[in-house]
């Protein structure tokens, strides 16, 4: 998370530019009917950014401007699809807003780097992995659940890294010649947090995913009669 002190008024202005009519196109594209008369998934999504609301909470921040904090937008977006999982990572922004853990003004440029780039990953494996049709859920795990959230982790870092040292007004660190090494210490933990909650929603509450294809994955094998 960036706050607004080491951005631009353009970067923040901006940021809010492609933020907003993406929170809109996914408030279009809500299934309100499908969440207001389903109690289940009311419950699955407000538990949803609860959680997520605490994982932001645990975070270091540094006196430079900047804070680090696991997104974890992956399993939300493979629990609640995209356009639920962007409305929920706003509310968890707000929550943030609300405890003072977030400025007003860089909430746009925040939300693009914690929300709206790990949903678009996150959605882009979801569809490649459903192109491709496997039935074995290990692969929806791993590609869609490990994978997608190294991805996303890499792309939020090297973005963020990218608009502070554009901006100029970041001390950039001295040792960002051995940045490359401190990108595992950030990428492995984001896809295993990620990749331990989707692999136990698959195992003990497949219902629960609503970007997983349980006729598919968890369908019981055909056997040919002529065979047995």
């Amino acid at each position: 998370m960036i706050g607004a002190q080491v951005l631009t008024p353009e970067t923040m202005i901006l940021g809010w530019m492609l933020y907003l009519p993406l929170i809109a196109w996914a408030l279009w594209r809500c299934p309100w009917v499908e969440l207001i008369t389903d109690t289940r998934r009311q419950h699955v999504f407000f538990g949803t950014v609860f959680a997520l609301f605490l994982l932001w909470l645990l975070r270091r921040d540094f006196d430079t401007g900047v804070s680090y904090h696991f997104i974890g937008m992956t399993a939300v977006t493979l629990l609640l699809n995209w356009p639920l999982a962007i409305v929920g990572g706003l509310m968890a922004q707000l929550g943030m807003l609300s405890m003072g853990h977030q400025d007003m003004a860089s909430m746009g440029v925040n939300g693009l780097l914690l929300v709206g780039i790990p949903v678009m990953v996150t959605e882009a494996c979801c569809l490649l992995v459903e192109r491709a049709q496997p039935k074995s859920p290990f692969t929806y795990i791993f590609c869609s659940g490990f994978f997608a959230a190294a991805l996303t982790a890499l792309l939020c870092l090297l973005l963020a890294m990218g608009l502070l040292w554009v901006g100029g007004l970041f001390a950039m660190p001295e040792w960002l010649g051995d940045f490359i090494g401190y990108l595992w210490l950030i990428i492995f933990p984001e896809a295993f947090i990620n990749g331990v909650i989707v692999t136990a929603l698959v195992v003990f509450c497949p219902e629960w995913l609503e970007t997983f294809n349980r006729s598919r994955y968890l369908s019981e094998p055909w056997v040919d009669d002529g065979d047995t």
